[in-house]
């Protein structure tokens, strides 16, 4: 079979288009691949900066969606099924091995691509809101990055919660695509972006503010919260991990929130499931529907890296097989 192979910690350019010989797992569903979903844990794991780190060589891919070629007996699937699956490695191949658990039906009206680029971005948004920062229909939530990939989850998964949602972009093409979300509101982080949150809840600030960014976008944001409010960390793609003055969140009455979904599955397997079934009702109602900005083919996989690597994606980006 085909397969993108990181070979050294090079970022996109350590990765080569190679032959491998297909896997095999009688206790995992063998998924045929059509589309794999490319994020930005692929992106670290190509450096070695993620915190898992396998040995040389190997396959990234996090997440895909294809069509079952076998599964084990009182998995539920079947030959033919199509299907979606979280990974965390192999899916930029033309077959992976996915653990059942792990595995999900593609819901109806979604196409192949939409699913490859769902379970990841859509999970984590999830997770983080609504777990995590415990958010309430009727809160203002603001989310960094909201035309990439999470952030436009970010926005649908939040207006399934019954949020208004503001989108923190830069330039006019993610603000489009953030708009087309779903998002109720666009700023422009080259703006005064800070000053446009705290004007909300008449100057108190936003209810919930999600940060994939972290560096002085965190720092930024501490400010912007309300009384109560919860600022959600998924991430650090500006490089610099931040710290906080624990006296800030004493005085000002905010809590800042980690929310690490892998991490999380990790120990409590069962959230899959219950996640997945919190937002098949949003799919049902359109509320969620994935924002593909990019479909490559599996040859391209390190442009699609290359892509993520210097912030021009819009929406999410996929390989197709």
């Amino acid at each position: 079979m085909r397969a993108q192979q990181i070979e050294s910690l090079d970022g996109p350019a350590g990765l080569r288009l190679v032959e491998l010989d297909e896997p095999s797992d009688a206790a995992q569903v063998t998924i045929d691949v059509r589309a794999a979903g490319v994020s930005f844990p692929d992106l670290l794991l190509s450096r070695g900066l993620y915190q898992m780190k396998p040995s040389l060589p190997f396959v990234p891919g996090v997440e895909v969606a294809g069509t079952v070629r076998s599964a084990p007996a009182g998995s539920g699937y079947a030959q033919g099924d199509a299907v979606m699956a979280f990974t965390m490695l192999g899916g930029f191949a033309d077959t992976v091995l996915a653990d059942p658990r792990m595995t999900v039906r593609v819901p109806e009206g979604l196409s192949v691509e939409a699913a490859a680029g769902f379970l990841m971005n859509y999970h984590t948004a999830h997770f983080a809101l609504a777990r995590r920062g415990r958010l309430r229909a009727g809160e203002t939530v603001a989310i960094h990055g909201a035309g990439g990939g999470l952030g436009t989850a970010a926005v649908q998964v939040a207006k399934g919660l019954g949020a208004h949602v503001v989108a923190l972009t830069g330039g006019e093409e993610k603000a489009r695509v953030a708009e087309r979300a779903g998002a109720d509101d666009v700023v422009d982080v080259s703006s005064d972006w800070g000053g446009a949150l705290r004007a909300y809840g008449d100057g108190r600030g936003v209810d919930v503010i999600l940060d994939p960014v972290g560096g002085d976008r965190f720092d930024q944001s501490l400010r912007c919260l309300a009384p109560e409010g919860r600022l959600i960390v998924v991430g650090f793609t500006e490089g610099r991990i931040p710290s906080v003055q624990v006296n800030r969140l004493l005085f000002r009455n905010v809590d800042v929130v980690g929310a690490a979904w892998g991490a999380f599955l990790a120990v409590e397997p069962s959230l899959f499931a219950a996640t997945q079934d919190a937002l098949l009702p949003m799919i049902e109602r359109g509320i969620v529907a994935p924002v593909v900005g990019a479909s490559l083919p599996l040859a391209d996989a390190a442009q699609a890296l290359r892509m993520l690597d210097e912030r021009r994606a819009l929406g999410k980006i996929v390989l197709t097989t």
